[in-house]
């Protein structure tokens, strides 16, 4: 089953970039929330996506630094990013529904994933989840739709992960490949595993969470719907040169358009998949193919051997497939020199 019906559905991962936002802005984190979804919205974009947790829910203060050489610890890059909750989600969820755009947000805690529930039918489940069963299947006993992310996963995990869901809940699935790598380097984005996953998980919907800087011409994009991906997920600002981890490679609204463009190029000439005659190529069909043509003139009672037999356009006439039909009858009237054959010439 699909969990979104367009397709390709593109999302917008706002993530956290409207901080920035706000700052550059001189005004709200509400407010500079609302003015990214409004943008998302004008540009074309489907659905966005934010985060949801409370720092001290999602990592151990007590742990060591995980990256020796940040001047900040990791419990404090999140908390100074966990400023919203169920209100603040609340506001955007509903502004997301009076403009006509979906939103979506990644619970990082249970607390989140409660309070999301309200205004939410489909649950993000984050790369850095996908081993954490017990979470994911207090999350699919909501009985929601569910977007897995399998940056960093072995096959073996993403099936096990599925089959945790499945244990619990009937929900829709939908596989997103992704790269664990901010940026992703081109060379690393992989994205012939859209058509491994696709093949190991034939039943469910496939899709694509990029983290590479956005090339110009949004071919990385457009390639992974290409092979496959029928979600499109990309972050998403309003100013790429502003501070953060993400905004330098998220895309613009810029970008948005040349994806859709790219995207509505390649529907058009990706056409049908099964392999057949078109209507308009009739004519030319008719004009160019060959019919069976006599190579000199024969006469009423003569026998049609290969030797006086050629093949010319137009293929209006007898098709040269059928020359074994035509070899050895026997002309019931007389026919001149490069005439297409009937068979209401022969006997």
């Amino acid at each position: 089953m699909y969990i979104f019906r367009k397709k390709p559905f593109l999302i917008g991962d706002i993530g956290v970039n409207y901080y920035e936002i706000a700052e550059k802005e001189e005004i709200s984190l509400l407010d500079a929330a609302k003015l990214m979804i409004l943008e998302a919205k004008k540009c074309g974009l489907d659905a966005v996506k934010f985060q949801s947790y409370k720092a001290e829910n999602i990592v151990s203060r007590k742990a060591s630094d995980f990256d020796d050489e940040s001047s900040i610890s990791l419990f404090d890059l999140f908390k100074k990013y966990d400023k919203f909750g169920y209100e603040e989600f609340r506001q955007l969820a509903d502004y997301c529904s009076e403009i006509g755009i979906m939103f979506l947000s990644t619970p990082l805690d249970i607390e989140s994933a409660d309070y999301l529930e309200e205004f939410m039918d489909i649950y993000p489940i984050a790369s850095s989840d996908l081993t954490n069963i017990p979470f994911i299947q207090y999350i699919a006993r909501k009985n929601k739709s569910i977007l897995l992310l399998t940056g960093g996963a072995t096959l073996n995990e993403i099936k096990n992960a599925v089959r945790a869901i499945e244990d619990v809940s009937t929900v829709d699935i939908a596989i997103m490949h992704t790269i664990l790598s901010f940026p992703t380097e081109y060379r690393d984005a992989n994205l012939l595993m859209i058509k491994d996953l696709a093949q190991n998980f034939p039943e469910y919907e496939i899709g694509y969470s990029d983290h590479t800087i956005a090339d110009s011409n949004m071919f990385v994009l457009t390639t992974a719907y290409n092979y496959g991906a029928g979600i499109i997920e990309k972050h998403f600002t309003l100013d790429k040169s502003l501070p953060g981890d993400d905004h330098f490679h998220s895309m613009d609204p810029e970008d948005v358009m040349i994806l859709k463009a790219n995207l509505n190029f390649l529907s058009q000439i990706r056409g049908m998949k099964n392999k057949q005659p078109l209507i308009y190529e009739s004519s030319t069909r008719r004009a160019e193919r060959r019919s069976i043509v006599l190579a000199q003139d024969i006469k009423k009672g003569d026998v049609i051997t290969r030797d006086v037999l050629t093949f010319k356009r137009p293929g209006i006439g007898i098709s040269p497939d059928k020359i074994d039909e035509v070899i050895g009858r026997i002309a019931s009237v007389d026919i001149e020199e490069d005439t297409l054959i009937d068979f209401d010439m022969l006997e």
